[in-house]
């Protein structure tokens, strides 16, 4: 909002420079963006519509200085008798989206023009002069932040106005000279047939003022923010009107502009006012009146207040203050909140502007007392540290993604997360786009997004992992997701480099479980996302495999390189212990016996079976099974591989003999061939 620093001189007499008006106005919360040719660029926040207007500047100029306001002319000059056919009948049909609506006739006067005085505030203001009434209106809108707009009488059917509903299939061309496409849910502007103008964005091109217009109708009315708000982002019109209707106008200012409009019109000569002025406001609000406690502003700002201090800060900004005459051990006011302070809907609202008044550098920097003990940590809070520590010390870095996503990135994952057929993802009611269209069924879409992003600036070994919500239809889930492309070490000058594989991201995922007390398992998944063959679910827990390369490709990532990833439920991990108790032991008495074992078997058998089989056909002194090597080629039948383990046997009580690890062997032999068709090699 520009406030030209002349203009608010003749509103309040500040007594200082520009630069120093602005840096006490910014000081209540108006963040100045720039001062030039004495006016100041202001930041209006989205809460104080009220001040996208030079009379709602002064009016916290005047409280910041203590200083009258001297409000403009705005009595309504005296109208003319009605001339013949100048009759116009307005009618609110909706009166939930636009609840009040004013409007004047008005007889011009040819050849009337602006004057210079009146250009040179609006060009100040950055609006270009166009005519006198264009600019009359304009210059009502920056004075007083609302919007009014001019049609040409002759130009309505049935000398009539209708504040409505769009009609199914209805379009209107509007002043930009674009036709656009109504639906129901839209307000309009209608004579006795069509729609000439969008409710609190833009007036029609069909009724727009010409040289020829006699005669004239302006509006000035209140309509839903909702509504405009809408209305604006699906026509892809942002206009001031609809700024400031979006944010919420002053429904008491409507009849106001009117008047203001038709005394500039007057004094300028260009228009004046013909027969009564028509105010169609069918339920008329009741002003908000708030309770105000001396000792709930003692407790929220840390100070107190003297009494007769409360009316004093609010009054200037056009609060109507009344002591209470209700008993109480400290004192209380009604405050009657004024219709433009739409921000203004609670007693901390009022607080609020206490504080604002002499500014929030004035408060003391002391904590609030406290009346009961720190909760405890959140166990949640804990729980999610600890993953992102273990999967920093697996060499990923944490990304964090947004929880909106696209319907078509979001599907294939989706329809794999669903743990009933009527889960489904949600949708968002109002997405900024189809690019955040619904919420994410899970983490992966996200991170494929992120290593594409990385990929395509020539990070080519991309390690990322998030911790975060996703969401289905049933309810929300914890989850933690990584992904990994590129190298599975980092590369050394010293070594040749490897590209990761499923075992690398395995690796993670065990890490994650066994930092969490979990020791996990894996079995071959079929999931959609997922290469099938080169993926595994951890039961109870998530999935850990190759990304479809079809679904890498069409979120942007480089085709013929492997993407690999795992999803885990953070509440699963969740109900063991964090591995966190060390224990010492004694190091071992006696000396190990270790064997290597290899043996043919179906090249789809899981190697977890092969141990499992190994572990229930050996004693007690078997401490450890691990493979080194697995190989298929030359020598190898077609569907087999050759699976090579090392076996670790050693006793706490005493060294073990070359027959006893013999027996052992021979019985894990002879149960490989009778569970796994395993033949040793």
């Amino acid at each position: 909002m520009k406030l030209p620093y002349a203009w608010l001189t003749e509103l309040v007499k500040v007594p200082e420079n520009v630069d120093t008006v602005a840096a006490t106005l910014a000081l209540r919360g108006f963040e100045v963006a720039s001062i030039d040719d004495n006016v100041i660029d202001f930041e209006i926040t989205a809460n104080r519509p009220d001040c996208l207007s030079v009379i709602g500047l002064a009016r916290e100029a005047s409280a910041a200085y203590s200083l009258p306001l001297a409000l403009p002319d705005r009595t309504m000059p005296t109208a003319a008798p009605s001339v013949d056919g100048a009759e116009l009948d307005v009618t609110i049909e909706d009166a939930d989206l636009g609840p009040r609506y004013c409007a004047q006739v008005f007889e011009l006067r040819p050849d009337a023009g602006s004057p210079a005085w009146l250009k040179d505030r609006l060009e100040a203001c950055g609006v270009r002069s166009i005519n006198a009434v264009v600019d009359v209106t304009n210059y009502v809108m920056l004075e007083m932040g609302q919007p009014t707009h001019a049609f040409d009488y002759a130009k309505l059917a049935g000398r009539a106005i209708r504040i409505r509903r769009a009609k199914p299939g209805e379009r209107i061309r509007t002043l930009d000279g674009i036709e656009r496409a109504l639906d129901p849910e839209m307000l309009v502007i209608a004579d006795a047939h069509r729609a000439q103008a969008v409710g609190g964005v833009m007036g029609g091109a069909d009724s727009e003022i010409g040289g020829t217009t006699r005669l004239m109708v302006l509006e000035s009315a209140y309509f839903k923010p909702g509504s405009v708000r809408r209305m604006s982002r699906k026509l892809g019109l942002k206009t001031e009107a609809s700024t400031r209707f979006e944010r919420g106008a002053d429904i008491d200012a409507a009849p106001v502009a009117i008047a203001r409009a038709a005394s500039l019109l007057e004094q300028i000569g260009a228009a004046r006012p013909v027969g009564p002025t028509i105010d169609r406001y069918p339920s008329p609000r009741t002003p908000l009146t708030l309770t105000l406690r001396a000792s709930r502003i003692q407790h929220v700002l840390g100070i107190a207040v003297a009494d007769p201090e409360v009316p004093a800060r609010l009054e200037p900004l056009g609060f109507v203050v009344a002591r209470s005459e209700e008993e109480r051990p400290r004192a209380s006011w009604s405050v009657t909140v004024p219709s433009f302070r739409v921000d203004v809907q609670r007693e901390i609202d009022l607080i609020e502007e206490i504080a604002r008044h002499d500014g929030y550098a004035s408060l003391p920097a002391t904590f609030p007392e406290l009346t009961a003990p720190q909760p405890p940590p959140d166990a949640r809070a804990r729980r999610d540290r600890r993953l992102r520590q273990l999967l920093t010390q697996c060499g990923l870095s944490e990304a964090m993604t947004f929880s909106f996503i696209e319907a078509a990135a979001a599907q294939p994952f989706a329809a794999a997360e669903r743990a009933k057929p009527s889960e489904g993802t949600v949708p968002v009611a109002n997405p900024l786009s189809e690019k955040f269209a619904v919420l994410r069924p899970s983490l992966l879409p996200g991170l494929i997004d992120a290593a594409a992003h990385n990929r395509r600036r020539e990070h080519h070994d991309v390690r990322l992992f998030e911790v975060g919500t996703r969401f289905s239809t049933a309810g929300e889930q914890r989850s933690v997701a990584g992904v990994w492309c590129g190298a599975g070490v980092v590369p050394h000058w010293s070594g040749t480099s490897q590209a990761a594989d499923f075992y690398d991201v395995k690796g993670v995922v065990e890490s994650v479980c066994r930092g969490f007390g979990v020791e996990p398992s894996f079995e071959p998944a079929d999931v959609p996302y997922l290469v099938r063959g080169r993926s595994a679910r951890v039961p109870s827990l998530g999935i850990v495999g190759q990304i479809a390369p079809s679904i890498a490709e069409a979120r942007g990532f480089p085709p013929n390189e492997a993407l690999w990833a795992f999803e885990l439920d953070v509440d699963g991990l969740a109900t063991a212990e964090p591995g966190d108790t060390l224990r010492a032991t004694s190091l071992p008495r006696f000396p190990s016996i270790v064997r290597d074992l290899s043996v043919l078997i179906d090249a789809t058998l899981p190697a977890a079976s092969v141990r499992g089989t190994i572990r229930s056909a050996a004693p007690a002194t078997l401490t450890q099974a691990i493979e080194f090597d697995r190989y298929r080629g030359e020598g190898v039948p077609e569907g087999r591989v050759s699976l090579s383990l090392r076996l670790t046997f050693r006793s706490q009580e005493r060294t073990l003999t070359d027959a006893e690890v013999d027996a052992a062997m021979e019985r894990i032999v002879a149960a490989l061939a009778d569970v796994h068709d395993a033949v040793r090699r």
